[in-house]
């Protein structure tokens, strides 16, 4: 009797010492091996996304000498004098361009989105599953598909080369992706909340805006952030929409278009220190505001999963 009675008290002596050792096949080394591939990946991705960009701005501040010997050596000098050329050369008028859109484009998508997204998802009437799958359509329509009867539409509105005529496009550009998003969000919203307010003799409007929009918060601040960066970063849109009709007519060319004109300006005079820093001045604000707003932006999403 004494034997097994010194074995069993050793298996909690070797258990209290230290963890059983993983084999082959547990659960427990499964998951360490996809812990480490999946954190492996996510570092390669991050490097393959950081280094491009820190390149970019390091070859601001080269020369074009530099830049041919070396072209991921350091700069000699550590001088601004490149940003403030290429702001003179046009780059401030863009990005003034770009941010009068964005002002009025991005809160009109909001408001408007959220809007639609509230009644589809709130009442119910005839027609409600057909206007939303006709929203969610508007998300996978090629924009390539649009542009033709699209310039047509805007020129006969005389809106051409205007920042309304752009900002409208923008507004129903970005709509689809903003309804099925806030779509999916106001669902997840208390329905008790909602009945309180109307017992209390609250408006329909008043109870959409003083009570279940700022519910709505982390839903709304994501689907804007993804917004900003689509808009900002718009090109065939603008290429389109804003060309001068003659010779008369302002340039109102926004970043994406602006930078492009900056290439062809140089011509055979190559400066591609100042085209790096133009795309270092349209790229510093999205990271900014991405930077700012990364936590509200994950809280965002996650929050309609996890109510």
């Amino acid at each position: 009797m004494s034997a097994p009675l010194k074995e069993t008290a050793a298996v909690p002596a070797q258990r209290s010492a230290g963890k059983t050792p993983l084999r082959p096949g547990d659960s427990r080394t499964e998951g360490v091996t996809l812990n480490v591939f999946s954190h492996g990946f996510l570092a390669l991705w991050a490097l393959l996304i950081v280094l491009p960009l820190l390149w970019l701005v390091l070859s601001s501040f080269k020369t074009d000498a530099q830049i041919g010997g070396s072209a991921f050596g350091w700069p000699e000098t550590w001088s601004l004098d490149v940003f403030s050329r290429a702001w003179d050369k046009g780059i401030g008028d863009y990005f003034l361009n770009t941010v009068i859109v964005l002002v009025f484009s991005v809160p009109l998508t909001m408001l408007f989105g959220s809007m639609a997204a509230y009644v589809l998802a709130r009442y119910r009437f005839w027609g409600n599953r057909l206007l939303y799958y006709f929203f969610v359509a508007g998300a996978m329509f090629p924009v390539f598909l649009a542009l033709v009867p699209l310039f047509f539409m805007v020129k006969r509105l005389d809106m051409l080369n205007t920042y309304q005529g752009l900002i409208l496009v923008y507004v129903a550009y970005s709509m689809p992706f903003t309804v099925f998003f806030m779509h999916a969000f106001f669902r997840t919203l208390p329905t008790a909340v909602y009945e309180a307010s109307i017992l209390d003799g609250a408006s329909h409007t008043r109870t959409f805006f003083q009570v279940m929009l700022p519910m709505a918060k982390p839903g709304l601040l994501s689907v804007g952030i993804f917004n900003t960066l689509g808009q900002w970063n718009q090109f065939i849109l603008p290429t389109v929409l804003m060309q001068p009709q003659s010779g008369d007519d302002p340039e109102r060319y926004v970043l994406t278009q602006g930078l492009i004109q900056l290439q062809q300006q140089q011509g055979y005079a190559s400066d591609l220190p100042v085209l790096f820093a133009g795309v270092t001045i349209a790229m510093i604000p999205m990271l900014v505001v991405y930077l700012s707003f990364q936590r509200q932006v994950q809280a965002g999403l996650t929050s309609a999963t996890l109510k």
